[in-house]
C-alpha cells in the first residue's frame, strides 16, 4: 500500500508555484527520473531546472511550452534567456502543438460544433485545468520521443501562469491516449 498526502489549494495560481516546486524535489528524492512541466513563457520551468537538475544525476527534465503561433501569428511566448538556461542545466524544452486544441478548437469556432478532443479536453478540465495539462504535456513529450512510454512521470502545470497541479501518471503516446493513466494527484485546487 502506498499512502500519500495530496495537497488541496484554495485557490488555483502562481501562488502555489513555490510548494509544486518542493513536490518535485520530493519525487527526485523518492527515485523518480522523468519529469515533464508545463511553462509558457519557460520561468517555472528553468525554476524546475535550476532544482532538479545535476549533473550527477540522471533526472529527465522535460519543459513543455506552447507552440509558436499559439497567441498570434509567428508570437513565441517562451524566452530565450529561460530557454538557454533550461538548456544548460541538462533540461530539454518542446516547444509544440495542444493536444486537444488547435485544429479541432480552430473547426469548431468556425463551424460552431464540437470535437472528440474538445471532448475530452473539457472532461479532463472537470479534475482540474492543471490537471488536464499534466495529461496533455506528458503525451506530447512521449510523442517527440522526450519521455518513453509507459514509466512513471512526475508532471506539474497550472491552471494560468504558475504551478498549482502535480501528478503521477503512467506515460503514453497520444495515438494510444487510453493507456495514459494518472496514478497519483499530489496537488491541485479545490475550485
Amino acid at each position: 500500500m502506498i499512502r500519500r498526502e495530496t495537497l488541496y489549494f484554495a485557490k488555483p495560481g502562481p501562488d502555489n508555484t513555490e510548494t509544486c516546486l518542493q513536490l518535485l524535489v520530493k519525487a527526485r528524492e523518492e527515485g523518480f527520473k522523468h519529469f515533464v512541466v508545463a511553462s509558457t513563457t519557460g520561468e517555472s520551468g528553468a525554476k524546475a531546472a535550476r532544482l532538479l537538475c545535476h549533473p550527477e544525476t540522471d533526472l529527465n527534465l522535460v519543459v513543455v511550452g506552447h507552440s509558436v503561433g499559439f497567441r498570434g501569428p509567428n508570437v513565441d511566448e517562451f524566452l530565450p534567456e529561460h530557454f538557454q538556461e533550461i538548456t544548460r542545466l541538462g533540461g530539454k524544452v518542446f516547444k509544440g502543438t495542444i493536444l486537444t486544441h488547435s485544429l479541432e478548437t480552430s473547426i469548431a469556432e468556425m463551424f460552431k460544433g464540437s470535437a472528440p478532443t474538445l471532448l475530452i479536453a473539457n472532461t479532463l478540465r472537470r479534475l482540474g485545468h492543471g490537471l488536464k495539462v499534466c495529461c496533455e504535456i506528458v503525451m506530447e513529450a512521449v510523442d517527440a520521443g522526450l519521455i518513453p512510454e509507459g514509466e512513471e512521470v512526475v508532471a506539474a502545470a497550472g491552471s494560468a501562469r504558475g504551478w498549482d497541479a502535480v501528478a503521477i501518471l503512467r506515460s503514453a503516446a497520444s495515438k494510444r491516449f487510453l493507456s495514459l493513466v494518472v496514478l497519483e494527484i499530489w496537488a491541485k485546487p479545490r475550485g
